[in-house]
């Protein structure tokens, strides 16, 4: 059996931030931590990375342009081999210079973190005033400069019915790929619970986003929405049972969008499951404490006193997130469990219990075999159009 190596690895380079957005797992902060990583520490952890795997790096924050030494880390990242992205969150600092550094630094790819279409309630968001107006002149930047860039959209009840304008805007403005994310609430998003939709419109808004995938020529992922990869099944199962795909009429409050499927199968089926906490994914903070993601504060150990990969292989907290034999309630009874999972934090979040249901999830485990049960069902196994 092979041992386990991360795809994607999130290093939280600094909490420093000049914004103060309201669902910030971070709680970031307008100074940087005089605990968080040095530049040598942060050049061992890349090695070590680099010694077992050549994941996606992702240098987050808080802000990572504000670190001094990001250029000189994405660099020396680039030099091990590993794939360098960046998040900034503060357009601000995105000026044509430091968007050709960061391109002559070896990085790929920035993700930007953009939640409203318009600039009133985005400032009220990111907790800034110009925020919006700083967003639109920093992703301008990035695309004359060349650099390829993913928006990040947080969903919750104030902007659910704004995501088809949102998926307008993102094209608009050049993205290569639109990152919906689904609230945990964590952080600073634990004051914005109540801000999360509720399990039926989680579902129908998946859908949507799956029929999104379909006729779009950009990129749309997913995050934190692990039972997408249910739905995603469900749906090219049923579209293989009628040779002429009903037309699929988007939820209350998405606008009147349709679909009539086939097209662009963007979030096609990979090796992983949909939550990849601690199983393909992980999250380094600061200070290198390492977690299965940024929203699901469980220790798997710290940088500074265990090797990362002997902490990525090798902790308990990672054995048990992998074995999804030790799922409980209907995850663990669910015939989808392989490509789902459920996600990890949400349970936590709402239990105590990582390994407990999936709160935001409303299937009930057999229900659509029961309903579409034929000698040649499937249900349960993805498989590649």
């Amino acid at each position: 059996m092979s041992e386990p190596t991360p795809r994607i690895v999130a290093w939280e380079t600094t909490r420093a931030c000049p914004l103060a957005c309201v669902h910030c797992r971070a709680e970031a902060q307008y100074e940087p931590d005089p605990q968080q990583l040095t530049t040598v520490e942060g050049k061992a952890l890349l090695e070590d990375i680099a010694s077992f795997a050549k994941p996606v790096v992702i240098m987050t924050g808080g802000e990572p342009l504000m670190r001094e030494d990001i250029f000189e880390l994405c660099a020396y990242g680039d030099s091990l081999g590993l794939r360098m992205a960046i998040s900034p969150d503060d357009g601000r600092l995105l000026t044509p210079e430091t968007v050709a550094r960061l391109k002559a630094s070896g990085v790929r790819r920035a993700s930007f973190s953009l939640h409203y279409t318009n600039a009133e309630q985005n400032d009220y968001f990111a907790r800034t005033d110009g925020a919006f107006a700083n967003a639109m002149r920093g992703l301008a930047n990035m695309r004359v400069g060349g650099l390829p860039f993913q928006i990040n959209t947080t969903v919750t009840k104030l902007n659910v019915d704004d995501l088809p304008a949102m998926l307008k805007l993102v094209q608009e403005l050049g993205a290569q790929a639109w990152h919906v994310f689904l609230l945990v609430p964590t952080g600073r998003g634990k004051a914005i619970e109540s801000q999360e939709i509720p399990p039926e419109q989680y579902e129908s808004t998946l859908n949507w986003l799956y029929d999104m995938q379909q006729i779009t020529p950009i990129e749309i992922k997913e995050t934190c929405a692990p039972h997408f990869r249910r739905i995603q099944l469900q749906r090219r199962q049923e579209q293989r049972r009628s040779t002429s795909p009903p037309e699929y009429v988007a939820p209350s409050g998405h606008g009147g969008l349709t679909s009539h499927g086939g097209g662009h199968p963007h979030g096609a089926a990979g090796s992983s499951r949909g939550c990849m906490s601690g199983d393909g994914f992980c999250f380094v903070s600061h200070i290198g404490e390492v977690f299965g993601c940024g929203y699901l504060p469980v220790l798997a150990g710290n940088v500074r006193e265990r090797p990362f990969r002997e902490i990525y292989q090798q902790s308990s907290l990672f054995k048990e997130l992998r074995d999804l034999g030790k799922l409980k309630g209907k995850c663990g009874r669910c015939e989808y469990r392989q490509i789902c999972g459920g996600c990890r934090a949400r349970a936590y979040a709402a239990t105590g219990d990582y390994l407990a249901d999936e709160p935001y999830c409303i299937y009930e485990p057999g229900s659509y075999r029961r309903k579409h049960s034929s000698p040649t069902s499937q249900a349960g196994t993805l498989t590649n159009d």
